[in-house]
């Protein structure tokens, strides 16, 4: 009786794997057959169309279109990625709150994960993408941390909840349950009234000062447009075949798709 319960498990065991094998192989086929079309030749994203040759006015112009653009529901979202001081990447979504000719900022827990890394290594990349358009903007740059004047201004204008939920959060670390955070936020809500809510210590600002932003259009034949615009170094010597001179100490290319 042993033997055939084992030859029985055995061949289920044998059986569950290839119905597994074969449902992993219908959704990888699946998943290659996925296919959108982006823009045409109608619409390339040429040189001669960058009105001002500089990448700050170009990003305003780009995020302006999302923001206005009702289907694009966080037009200010982008992927953060951070390294640790030996090369381990990791990426995660945050909200872009404001720009300017010196940099892009957010804000977060300094104790959170990326936190750590951008103490040990202030070396990060941040990535847009806006499917409507098949647009992304890729920065790449220095993260310092903004003073705490800035952090102070920014938090008073959230919501009382978000601010609540700043307060209440220990960020990236592990947690028994979520019954941990509710019972945080029942207390602080006794404790704290609109209006009044403290910024955390451990929360604060970033301003990632980019050397490079790269400017993507898809195109559905897959010959992308990309241009990327890049600060040229103290004595660094430009290529005219591929580099032009742009405004601001900045140049620009274009880069095979």
């Amino acid at each position: 009786m042993k033997c055939l319960t084992t030859i029985t498990c055995n061949h289920l065991l044998i059986t569950g794997k290839e119905i597994l094998s074969n449902t992993l192989l219908l959704r990888t086929t699946s998943v290659q057959g996925i296919r959108v079309p982006y823009n045409d030749r109608d619409n390339l994203f040429l040189e001669e169309n960058i009105g001002v040759k500089e990448p700050f006015h170009l990003f305003d112009q780009w995020f302006q279109e999302a923001v206005n653009n009702p289907s694009i529901i966080e037009p200010s979202a982008a992927c953060l990625a951070t390294s640790t001081k030996d090369g381990v990447p990791s990426a995660r979504f945050v909200l872009c709150k404001g720009y300017d000719p010196t940099g892009f900022k957010f804000f977060t827990h300094y104790t959170s994960r990326k936190g750590q890394e951008i103490e040990e290594n202030p070396n990060v990349a941040l990535t847009f993408y806006w499917p409507q358009f098949s647009r992304s903007i890729r920065i790449e740059g220095i993260a310092e941390k903004l003073p705490f004047s800035d952090a102070d201004e920014y938090f008073k204008l959230r919501p009382y909840q978000s601010q609540i939920g700043a307060l209440c959060s220990d960020q990236s670390k592990p947690i028994e349950g979520r019954h941990i955070l509710w019972q945080k936020e029942v207390e602080l809500k006794k404790q704290y009234s609109k209006g009044n809510v403290p910024r955390p210590q451990q929360w604060g600002g970033y301003k990632i000062v980019p050397r490079c932003i790269e400017f993507w259009q898809g195109q559905t034949d897959r010959i992308h447009d990309r241009i990327k615009f890049k600060r040229l170094d103290e004595g660094e010597i430009v290529d005219s075949k591929y580099c032009s001179v742009g405004e601001n100490n900045w140049v620009y290319e274009r880069l095979c798709p």
